[in-house]
């Protein structure tokens, strides 16, 4: 053995070893107190309780010391669930100090119950200086008991905490400037972030916020909105807000999962926290699940319970929908379709008949309103052929026959959106991009009315188009009219929503919109960043042959030494050798050939990469993205306004009139009624004042007959 150790080491100098020592300190136990800890370890009840008994009148162990694992006698006990020991040492008054956040940490139920139920002694026993020092502590003091349960999601704790009384802290917005939090990141950045980290955590608990909140369902929806949102200012701790929103979303979609019955169910989804839901029982507008829409939930939302419940109510007139043949519900929607008129009128003439009730059921409702759009796209249509047309040439042209029909429905969807903004809000209203489409698509029918009046009005007579002025009234209105029928027609893809496997597509062509706008950013960066170099690399080798006082890109003949008007024939306009130098030839071509390399194969193939990962992420959560997008659309036809489609919407009924009556009477005679009760109960309390005086003096001047009348009597 000896001599493989110095065949081993003579290949080795004595300065290539590493020296080893102990760098910290500890304290040396004697053999009472390692036999002590050694005791508590097996768990021998007998033994502890006799050194116990020896340290309380000899004094010969501290009954305190920590072993080489820094473990006291009561954290051993912990960690072994011996609860008879733990009750022992607790009597013998040990030093607890972070002993229940630790019984916290290993879930021991029994050992938590005994250390709250323990009352600190006045005095205690002798301590390590290494136990009372919080550096060295296996917690940071923002570390509390119920944050610790929290985070171990323990019920049982969690309730035994809760029955003492404890409480979490209210964390600050990642924004807030008060004193406390400005002192606190200035000290520690870091301490301060993973404090409010912590107490998300405790607060994200499923157990906490079934034991501890009165509305579970709306404190897991904010706290999930509001983990999210910290999810975007802190990047730092990205992951951990994320994961911890999502967590708060799978607790919610899980205390759905419990419903036994419908009636349950609607209990749930049709709760307001503005009544009392024993009084109001004939709510039934889904207040919850609007909230829930409102706060993206869309495990919640595309929870199999929750979707069952709305299949019923879209297809209320129609149980066995789904069961049906696929061209028996092709015919029946056709049926429906084209008597969308006549049911129109009908609720027109009486809502509350048997026709007026049927038009409103949101499945019908759906139909009526995508045949009457599919009508204005082919009004649209015979105008593009210009089936009945004027003369071309007339500067201001009279409308047509087919441009009368289409301006009822182009003021039908005006008419509608003005609902829709004034009953949603303006900024719920702009949060949906069909929205902000609609508006885009009435602004652009709009102006072309106002154009096509414009032009009428001002110009009369008859010349040939080639002579017309560029921003001719008549030219632009054309020219927007055009653009407006490629957002009419675009809109109706988000009718595809409502097909299962057509909605899907319809979602991820809405993500790679938005991949293809973030990489038009950073591709015209680099294409400024090529052109402004070029330009300046062949600047000085512009020629003023043939220029004739025109330079640009709007000249019959290119001039300029380098045009970035046709980038495919660059070299073309840069090869003659005695306009440039090689040296600049050769460096033009090289930056050329660089921004075609990124241009073409970097950013291209980065542009397909993103468009293909926005595709699969829907196609991995295909369902869920499905099912909540065409919950928002089937909640917009549960609302009882926006019955009739356009252009019906704009023709007044009696509903309306009597809605409008009973508005002026609720909003304008209220405010003069409340006039009038203020100036009578003005003049009601002077004429009581001034009575009042009257009759004091009168009563003073009755005063000396009573006297008189005394004397007489």
């Amino acid at each position: 053995m000896s001599q493989l150790y110095y065949r081993r080491t003579d290949n080795s100098s004595y300065r290539d070893r590493i020296p080893l020592r102990i760098v910290r300190a500890e304290s040396e136990l004697s053999g009472l107190e390692r036999n002590y800890l050694g005791a508590v370890e097996k768990g021998d009840y007998a033994s502890v309780k006799q050194a116990l008994e020896e340290a309380e009148i000899y004094f010969r162990i501290n009954i305190n010391c920590i072993d080489p694992l820094g473990r006291t006698a009561l954290l051993i006990a912990i960690e072994n669930e011996n609860l008879e020991i733990i009750e022992l040492l607790l009597t013998y008054n040990v030093y607890v100090g972070d002993a229940l956040l630790h019984a916290i940490r290993k879930e021991v139920v029994g050992a938590v119950e005994l250390l709250l139920n323990h009352k600190k002694p006045s005095g205690e026993k002798q301590v390590p200086p290494i136990l009372l020092d919080k550096q060295f502590s296996d917690f940071t003091p923002d570390i509390t008991p119920i944050i610790l349960a929290a985070h171990t999601n323990n019920y049982e704790i969690i309730k035994l905490l809760v029955q003492k009384g404890v409480s979490v802290p209210q964390p600050h917005e990642v924004r807030c400037n008060c004193m406390e939090c400005v002192s606190s990141s200035d000290v520690d950045s870091l301490r301060h972030s993973r404090s409010r980290l912590n107490i998300y955590k405790a607060l994200a608990s499923p157990s906490l916020i079934a034991l501890s909140s009165e509305d579970p369902f709306l404190t897991a929806f904010q706290l999930s909105w509001e983990l999210q949102e910290l999810s975007k200012v802190e990047n730092e701790f990205m992951s951990e807000y994320e994961e911890l929103s999502q967590q708060c979303k799978q607790f919610a979609k899980d205390l759905l999962d419990q419903t036994r019955s419908s009636r349950e169910l609607e209990l749930i989804l049709n709760y307001r926290d503005d009544i009392n839901p024993l009084l109001d029982e004939n709510t039934n507008d889904l207040a919850r699940l609007k909230l829930a829409i409102k706060y993206r939930q869309k495990e919640f939302v595309a929870q199999p319970n929750c979707q069952q419940l709305l299949a019923s109510r879209w297809y209320d007139e129609f149980p066995g929908w789904r069961r049906r043949h696929w061209a028996g519900k092709f015919l029946t929607c056709v049926f429906i379709g084209l008597l969308f008129p006549l049911f129109s009128l009908c609720y027109l003439v009486s809502p509350k008949s048997h026709y007026g009730h049927f038009i409103r059921k949101p499945f019908i409702k759906f139909i009526c309103h995508t045949t009457s759009y599919l009508t204005f796209l082919f009004l649209l249509l015979l105008a593009s052929q210009h089936i009945v047309s004027t003369d071309p040439n007339r500067q201001g042209p009279t409308p047509t026959v087919v441009e009368w029909m289409i301006l009822p429905w182009v003021l039908g969807f005006i008419w509608t959106e003005i609902k829709q903004m004034w009953d949603g809000g303006f900024q719920d209203y702009i949060h949906d991009w069909w929205n902000l489409m609609d508006f885009v698509m009435n602004s652009l029918y709009l102006a072309t009315i106002s154009l096509k009046i414009v032009a009428y009005v001002k110009y009369s007579g008859f010349r040939a188009r080639n002579e017309w002025q560029m921003w001719h009234p008549t030219l632009v209105a054309e020219a927007v009219f055009a653009i407006a029928n490629i957002f009419s027609s675009l809109r109706l893809i988000s009718l595809f929503t409502a097909n299962s496997h057509l909605g899907p597509l319809q979602i991820s062509l809405g993500r790679m919109l938005l991949d293809i706008l973030k990489f038009l950013f950073i591709y015209c960066l680099v294409l400024l960043a090529f052109a402004n170099g070029l330009n300046q690399l062949y600047f000085y080798y512009e020629t003023d042959e043939g220029l004739k006082g025109c330079k640009g890109i709007r000249c019959e003949t290119q001039n300029n030494a380098f045009s970035t008007s046709c980038f495919p024939y660059i070299f073309r306009n840069i090869t003659p050798p005695l306009l440039h130098p090689p040296f600049t030839e050769f460096v033009g071509a090289t930056m050329f050939g660089t921004y075609n390399v990124i241009s073409l194969v970097v950013l291209l193939n980065m542009l397909i990469a993103m468009m293909n990962n926005s595709y699969q992420h829907i196609a991995d959560h295909a369902d869920i993205e499905w099912k909540f997008a065409r919950t928002k659309l089937w909640m917009s036809y549960f609302e009882e306004g926006g019955t009739l489609p356009s252009p019906f919407n704009i023709i007044p009924s009696p509903k309306s009139i009597w809605y409008f009556i009973c508005w002026i009477r609720k909003h304008i005679f209220k405010i003069t009624r409340a006039k009038k009760t203020e100036t009578f109960g003005t003049i009601g309390v002077r004429m009581k004042s001034l009575f009042t005086v009257e009759s004091s003096t009168f009563s003073l001047l009755l005063s000396p007959q009573k006297v008189v009348l005394n004397k007489l009597s």
